[in-house]
């Protein structure tokens, strides 16, 4: 069974091209002191996480929450493996597909047909499985004879549907969801959301960071409250998601 653990995970990114004393004296205004400093080689780095202790097994369904910058998209990362931990551990078990940029591997000399097994190979799958989709993932997109052409000449609307519809191709263990964009037009956007869905139910777990608290009410049953890199509130999606409307002044959108 699929399953993400976090133990007592912190996470320092070094800040590059910036002077350690003039941004300390900016983070100091912010009232934020704790959360930048240097390291012993000068170097400044910022706490992009702190203490996350916590475990995802298969049926769970997670909706991160928090203002920008609050350190939704960093757990991903963290989570996929994009970035290892500074001091904790995590342990992850099953197949994790990340999907925080679907466009990542796009090649734009390439054509459509042949961005289809390069961006397949960087999720993961076989040449086997890839071929086996690659017509489902022609019709899906609706881009025809364009599919021919390097996507160098497509439209960025072209573009995204492309790279969407072979990103929810894939079949994954641990799915991983970054503010999924706008795909096309509203029979297109109703078939997106449709195939989305779909791959939701065929994951054991999913993760996902969006700011519409009405859909994460919908599709997760946990919701993670982060607060400036560290946790607020893990609980009952709704219990949690309530919670962060009343303290922020919002309600579900």
């Amino acid at each position: 069974m699929a399953f993400i653990e976090l133990n007592g995970v912190c996470l320092d990114l070094p800040v590059y091209g910036v002077q350690g004393r003039s941004l300390k004296r900016q983070v100091m205004r912010l009232g934020r002191r704790n959360t930048i400093e240097a390291d012993t080689g000068g170097v400044v780095v910022v706490r992009a996480l702190s203490d996350l202790t916590l475990r995802l097994q298969t049926g769970d369904r997670i909706g991160l929450i928090g203002h920008n910058g609050a350190g939704k998209s960093t757990l991903l990362r963290l989570m996929s493996g994009i970035y290892a931990p500074t001091r904790g551990s995590i342990a992850r078990d099953g197949k994790v597909v990340p999907l925080l940029d679907i466009s990542m591997g796009m090649d734009d000399n390439s054509t459509g047909y042949q961005n289809i097994r390069l961006r397949g190979l960087l999720l993961g799958m076989t040449d086997s499985e890839i071929k086996s989709k690659q017509q489902q993932i022609a019709e899906f997109c609706e881009l025809g004879e364009y599919l021919d052409l390097p996507i160098r000449t497509y439209s960025s609307g072209m573009r995204v549907r492309l790279a969407f519809a072979i990103s929810t191709a894939v079949d994954a263990e641990i799915l991983l969801l970054d503010e999924v964009m706008g795909v096309g037009d509203a029979t297109f956007m109703h078939k997106a959301e449709e195939r989305l869905d779909s791959l939701q139910k065929r994951s054991e777990i999913v993760v996902l960071a969006m700011h519409s608290n009405r859909e994460i009410r919908r599709v997760c049953n946990k919701v993670l409250w982060m607060e400036n890199g560290s946790m607020r509130m893990f609980g009952a999606a709704d219990e949690v998601v309530s919670a962060y409307e009343e303290a922020v002044g919002t309600d579900s959108r």
